[in-house]
């Protein structure tokens, strides 16, 4: 069973998607928890009438904020910390946990657009992405036109791609992560912690934590990829809606000044 985190502000037509795809290719028993960063645009609304647990935020909180108060309150032992401009993979929720039983693995993260097997294939999609974006973005942000660049994508279709892609790479794994969905044990948040508050990149906190963690302790495996798991990511798609400055900015600080520009380098400059 699994606890589905995810922050939002306003993106309706993206929220939609996001419930509907959920709900069409999650195969394990789960709740929603949504942190609603005070939409105005029916957001909330929505949320509340397809059956999610909503936190009411009264203004716009950073993205680690958000996760820590969907942790407190969810009921399962196992986390999905998912952005809301996403599309899952058929059977993600299984296939995902799957490879980390697998390889005896805490956190993990699927593929997607920018983060693929290697370097080669990443800019190979990131550059077919962008062109589709760019072109049909011309049209507006409406929920048809988001699910025309969805399919335009992945001309053979969906779930034909995320099977070719199981097919080929099954449960191999690369040491990296895709901020947008990130699945973690509750034996990977008891040794890694909650999320910092104070750091806005916090996929890239995530990734420094555990792999100190390992290299200290060894009691947690470094975040890795699963390459057979896909989920489609709309990247940068939330750039598009102005989000109010956040509430707790006071207190967000850089990546290098909490842990020093040379490590900071040395743990994330492949990325």
């Amino acid at each position: 069973m699994i606890s589905i985190i995810t922050a939002v502000y306003n993106q309706l037509a993206v929220n939609q998607i996001f419930v509907e795809n959920l709900r069409r290719y999650s195969r394990l028993p789960h709740e929603l928890i949504i942190i609603d960063n005070h939409s105005n645009d029916g957001s909330r609304e929505y949320f509340h009438s397809v059956g999610a647990r909503v936190i009411e935020n009264d203004a716009n909180y950073s993205y680690p904020v958000c996760q820590n108060k969907g942790i407190a309150i969810a009921k399962y032992p196992t986390y999905a910390f998912l952005n809301n401009d996403i599309i899952v993979a058929p059977g993600w929720d299984e296939k995902l946990l799957a490879v980390m039983r697998h390889h005896d693995l805490d956190i993990a993260t699927p593929s997607d657009v920018e983060r693929s097997e290697n370097p080669k294939s990443t800019r190979r999609l990131k550059r077919r992405w962008q062109r589709i974006k760019n072109f049909l973005g011309l049209f507006g942000y409406r929920k048809s036109n988001l699910e025309r660049m969805h399919r335009w994508m992945y001309r053979g279709g969906w779930e034909a791609f995320c099977a070719r892609r199981e097919q080929i790479f099954g449960t191999q794994i690369i040491e990296a992560f895709s901020g947008n969905s990130i699945m973690m044990t509750r034996n990977g948040l008891d040794k890694v912690g909650l999320w910092d508050e104070r750091i806005q990149a916090a996929d890239f906190d995530l990734y420094i934590r555990a792999r100190k963690r390992f290299e200290e302790k060894g009691d947690v495996k470094p975040v890795h990829v699963a390459l057979g798991v896909f989920h489609h990511h709309y990247v940068r798609m939330t750039m598009k809606t102005r989000y109010p400055p956040f509430a707790d900015r006071a207190n967000i600080v850089t990546l290098a000044q909490k842990w020093g520009e040379e490590t900071v380098r040395h743990y994330t400059g492949r990325f």
